[in-house]
């Protein structure tokens, strides 16, 4: 072999078995991972006194109210509320009583964007999920469990997103915390795809890719970031922005609404334990991060894997991303676990 031959090219193409795309691991370009840390996310600049998450008292009626660990039953908000659910004064999904599905010519399709559309906020204007308390964290996870399992029996609700953005190149148009729950009458493509190609994965191995992939996870270690008895974080093989983390069950868990006490509290301590990484050794980034779960269609889908993925906004798509929908990492994988466990 000679001397050239052993040099390691400069970037990859990884492919990723659950949505079968293609991401670019741009090691030719790469970045130290120290050098993430002193980009500064814009800062958004309402001011506390002008925060209507503040002053819950000017929004929707809620439809959950929790303090400190607690679901509150009363009408009347209490003022020591530590965590709150309120329908969106601007909803994208709005509940109504009919789809009312119609064409228009012979190639578009269009209905109501019939749902419910909720916010979930946390009390403190300045703390960030990152910096709560690990009994923090699981209220959190408390307040969507039961809004999922509220709004999963409604009419026309065959799937619930929840995400929550922080920072504003992240969509966080307000600054103070919160999260969003969305009902959709229907399934988005990427999980469409993750669900038609874990369906064929089980069909011809009898077995749940994604408990294989955790399983090779654990067994090479060098993406990992953090895990406990219950939940693996992990940078994926193939992933989709610099230091993207996913966390998943460790057995084979199709239904997040169907999460454990127990069960919560090991994930509450993972994500504390990720989120307060990525807040200290990316100067606070903002990011995104979204839960994908089974569908609650009515349909059963013994072959899927709940998890949620956590995406820092590190850079910004540009016409090739747009273009081919093929996303460029500047730090691979590996090395981005290795930083972030170092935290």
């Amino acid at each position: 072999m000679s001397k050239n031959s052993k040099k390691k090219f400069p970037s990859e193409l990884r492919f990723d078995s659950l949505s079968k795309d293609w991401v670019v691991i741009a090691t030719g370009r790469a970045r130290r991972p120290e050098t993430f840390k002193k980009e500064r996310r814009a800062k958004e600049k309402l001011v506390q006194e002008q925060c209507p998450f503040c002053k819950i008292d000017t929004q929707k009626k809620p439809t959950l109210i929790f303090v400190q660990g607690k679901k509150f039953s009363a009408n009347k908000i209490p003022k020591e509320w530590t965590t709150i659910v309120v329908p969106n004064k601007y909803p994208a999904f709005i509940p109504y009583p009919k789809l009312e599905e119609r064409k228009e010519g012979p190639f578009y399709e269009k209905m109501n964007a019939v749902g419910f559309h909720e916010v979930v906020v946390t009390r403190d204007h300045w703390k960030f999920l990152g910096q709560f308390k690990i009994e923090e964290v699981k209220e959190v996870f408390d307040v969507y469990q039961k809004r999922y399992q509220n709004l999963m029996d409604k009419n026309f609700v065959n799937y619930i997103s929840i995400f929550h953005n922080h920072g504003l190149e992240a969509g966080a148009s307000i600054s103070h915390p919160h999260s969003q729950i969305i009902t959709t009458p229907l399934i988005d493509i990427d999980l469409s795809k993750a669900l038609n190609n874990s369906e064929k994965y089980y069909r011809k191995t009898k077995k749940c890719i994604y408990c294989q992939m955790n399983d090779w996870e654990r067994k090479m270690k060098k993406r990992i970031v953090f895990e406990n008895k219950y939940f693996l974080a992990f940078c994926p093989f193939a992933s989709k922005s610099a230091f993207q983390v996913i966390v998943s069950p460790k057995v084979h868990l199709p239904y997040f609404e169907k999460v454990t006490e127990e069960e919560k509290w090991h994930l509450a301590e993972v994500f504390q334990k990720v989120l307060s990484k990525l807040y200290k050794g990316l100067s606070d980034p903002a990011y995104n991060f979204y839960l994908h779960t089974a569908p609650c269609d009515g349909k059963k889908y013994p072959y899927y894997h709940w998890h949620w993925t956590i995406l820092p906004k590190t850079s910004t798509w540009a016409g090739f991303e747009i273009g081919t929908r093929m996303e460029i990492s500047t730090i691979e994988p590996e090395k981005a676990a290795a930083y972030l466990r170092s935290q």
